[in-house]
């Protein structure tokens, strides 16, 4: 399981002194026993594994454009490298035109016509591309569906 992955990957980085990714992984265990806690004790699934990784990649991807945009390029690539580590444990991702495929079957599915239907689009994409896919890019591409 991706839990006992992070783990094991936390022992190595220790022994290896890795200092970024023992860093990054301490972080996104601790992130994971947040989420156990507000989920009140319930052990994680796979998905919520993966929502919490997602979600500190894009607090990482922010974070960097921000540095960039504040001229502080040291910052912005530590960003980029804590990405990386955290990427290792998202499954292959999905090629924009796997994205664009599913999105059209997706807004095809809910018989959505106007922005107004974005929300019930999201839902039928959301547990298909959580973690697959930037879901920064899924909703791009199902804005650009429904204004089409």
């Amino acid at each position: 399981m991706l839990i006992q992955q992070i783990t094991d990957d936390m022992k190595t980085a220790m022994r290896a002194k890795d200092k970024l990714a023992l860093g990054v992984i301490r972080m996104l265990r601790a992130a994971l026993k947040d989420k156990e806690i507000e989920l009140k004790g319930q052990s994680l699934t796979e998905d919520d594994v993966l929502a919490v990784i997602g979600k500190l990649i894009k607090q990482r991807k922010d974070a960097a454009t921000q540095y960039a945009e504040a001229e502080r390029p040291d910052l912005a690539e530590k960003e980029q490298a804590e990405i990386k580590v955290l990427e290792v444990y998202l499954p292959a991702q999905m090629s924009q035109d796997e994205v664009i495929a599913l999105v059209a079957a997706a807004v095809a599915e809910a018989g959505a016509t106007s922005m107004k239907e974005m929300g019930k689009v999201m839902a039928i994409l959301r547990p298909q591309a959580q973690g697959k896919a930037d879901m920064g890019l899924v909703s791009a591409q199902v804005k650009a569906a429904l204004q089409g």
